[in-house]
């Protein structure tokens, strides 16, 4: 018996190193960004019927497993306040460092408001560059501004 969505994301993982399966590939098997697909088997977004069915073939996953990548589940996947991960310590550095800055430009260029985490897209690429290839993250978000009432 399956009782929460993070059991399904170690059977997912597990099943992703046996099988030698890339993230790119569950992508585009239903047709999703590598980003959005990797959130979703991460147990960060919800799966329609047939994404999860499509999952739970790739993965060989129960049909528990797949019903429970249909669930809601509980966002924000960090386990402590302070990543202790170096990579995603890193991305939390730089919002500690440049943070107030992007505040700042957004206000500057948009007005008061904030970036959207729903209607958003990311998209992470690899640049070749002769001192040591560099990871391209682009964040798009929406820009939703405060009313006034």
């Amino acid at each position: 018996m399956i009782h929460d969505r993070k059991q399904v994301t170690e059977m997912i993982l597990s099943a992703k190193v046996s099988k030698g399966i890339k993230w790119v590939q569950v992508a585009e098997a239903i047709n999703l960004s590598k980003e959005w697909t990797t959130a979703g088997c991460l147990g960060q977004m919800t799966f329609n019927k047939a994404q999860a069915e499509t999952i739970g073939r790739l993965f060989d996953l129960s049909d528990e497993a797949v019903a429970w990548l249909q669930v809601v589940p509980s966002k924000g996947s960090l386990s402590t306040a302070v990543p202790t991960d170096p990579l995603t310590y890193r991305l939390y550095e730089i919002v500690s460092v440049y943070g107030s800055t992007i505040k700042e430009l957004i206000h500057e260029e948009f007005g008061d408001g904030i970036m959207s985490a729903i209607d958003f897209s990311m998209d992470i690429q690899r640049a070749a560059d002769p001192k040591g290839d560099r990871v391209n993250l682009v964040m798009s978000g929406k820009f939703l501004g405060y009313k006034s009432y």
